[in-house]
C-alpha cells in the first residue's frame, strides 16, 4: 500500500526536472538543426532568413577552422592519455598501506575542486616571461631557454595542456582508486601461488578489471577535452595570434561578433563530433570489459 500511495508523488516530483531539461537541453539543439542554416545575426536577431549550407562552407573554408580543429583534438589525444595514465599510477601508489594515504589521496585531488579561473592565475603566474619557472631556469644556469611560455607560438598550447592535466588528474585518480578497491585481494593471492609475476597480475588482473574505470575516465577525458574552453579562454584567450584557438574558443569568437547562425552551425559540428565519437570510443571500451 505504501508504495502504491509513493508512486504518484514520485512521478510528479520528475516533471520539473524533465521540464527543465528539455527547456534547457532538448529545445536548443532541436533549434540549432535550423538556426545553423540561416543568417541569423544581431541585424536579423528577429527575421532570420534561410541560407542553406552557407554557414557550413564558409567554416569549411576558414583557415582559422582548420587550426581550431587541428588544436581541439591535440588537446584531446594530449590530456585524455596524459591523465589517464597519471591517473592510473597515482591511485596505485596512494592504494598502498600508507600511514599517508588519505592525506596523500586529498591532495592529488584538491586541484579538481579549484576554479579555472584560479589555475589560470597560478600557471600564468609560473610561465610568463618573469614568471617562476623561467627563474628556476635561471638559477640552474640555462638562461638561454627562457622565454614566454604561455606567449610563444609554440609553447602557449603546450602550457594549457599541462594546467587541465594538473587539474584533472586527481578526478582520475579517484576513479581508479574506487575500481583498485573492488578488485578482491584473493585473485593476486591464487595468481602469485600460480607463480604469476607482478606484471602478470598488473596485466592479467589489475587492468582486465579496470576496464570499466577505464572506460568512464578516457570518455570523460577526451569529450572534456573536445569541448575545452575555459582552459584557453583564461589562460591564453586563443592567442598568441591564433597559435592555441580551440573549437569553442572559435565559436565564442563568431558569437561574440554577432554571427549567430554562424556560431550555431559550428556548434552544432561540434555537438555531432562529439557525440559520434564519445559514442564510438563506449561501446569500443565496453566490449573490453570483463563480464
Amino acid at each position: 500500500m505504501r508504495k502504491k500511495t509513493l508512486l504518484p508523488y514520485q512521478k510528479s516530483l520528475v516533471i520539473p526536472a524533465v521540464l527543465i531539461f528539455s527547456f534547457f537541453f532538448v529545445l536548443p539543439v532541436l533549434a540549432s538543426f535550423v538556426l545553423a542554416f540561416t543568417d541569423w545575426n544581431l541585424s536579423r536577431f528577429t527575421t532570420p532568413v534561410w541560407n542553406g549550407l552557407d554557414n557550413f562552407l564558409y567554416i569549411f573554408t576558414d583557415r582559422k577552422f582548420g587550426l581550431s580543429v587541428k588544436n581541439t583534438f591535440i588537446f584531446a589525444i594530449f590530456t585524455a592519455g596524459l591523465k589517464t595514465i597519471l591517473g592510473l599510477f597515482v591511485a596505485l601508489a596512494v592504494n598502498r598501506p600508507l600511514k599517508t594515504r588519505n592525506l596523500l589521496r586529498t591532495v592529488y585531488y584538491m586541484p579538481a575542486v579549484l576554479s579555472m579561473v584560479v589555475v589560470g592565475i597560478m600557471f600564468d603566474a609560473i610561465f610568463r616571461f618573469d614568471g617562476m619557472f623561467n627563474q628556476f631556469l635561471g638559477t640552474l644556469g640555462l638562461e638561454s631557454l627562457q622565454q614566454d611560455w604561455v606567449g610563444g607560438y609554440k609553447t602557449a598550447l603546450p602550457v594549457v595542456i599541462l594546467a587541465d592535466v594538473w587539474r584533472w588528474t586527481g578526478f582520475n585518480m579517484a576513479v581508479f582508486l574506487a575500481g583498485l578497491q573492488s578488485i578482491p585481494n584473493d585473485y593476486y593471492e591464487a595468481a602469485r601461488i600460480d607463480g604469476a609475476s607482478s606484471w602478470q597480475q598488473f596485466r592479467r588482473i589489475t587492468v582486465a578489471l579496470l576496464m570499466p574505470a577505464f572506460t568512464v575516465n578516457i570518455v570523460f577525458n577526451t569529450i572534456g577535452g573536445l569541448k575545452v574552453f575555459e582552459q584557453v579562454f583564461v589562460i591564453t584567450g586563443g592567442g598568441p595570434g591564433f597559435a592555441s584557438q580551440v573549437f569553442s574558443t572559435y565559436i565564442y569568437s563568431a558569437f561574440s561578433q554577432g554571427l549567430l547562425g554562424r556560431s550555431t552551425a559550428m556548434s552544432l559540428i561540434l555537438f555531432i563530433t562529439v557525440f559520434t565519437l564519445s559514442t564510438l570510443m563506449n561501446t569500443v571500451l565496453k566490449k573490453k570489459e570483463v563480464s
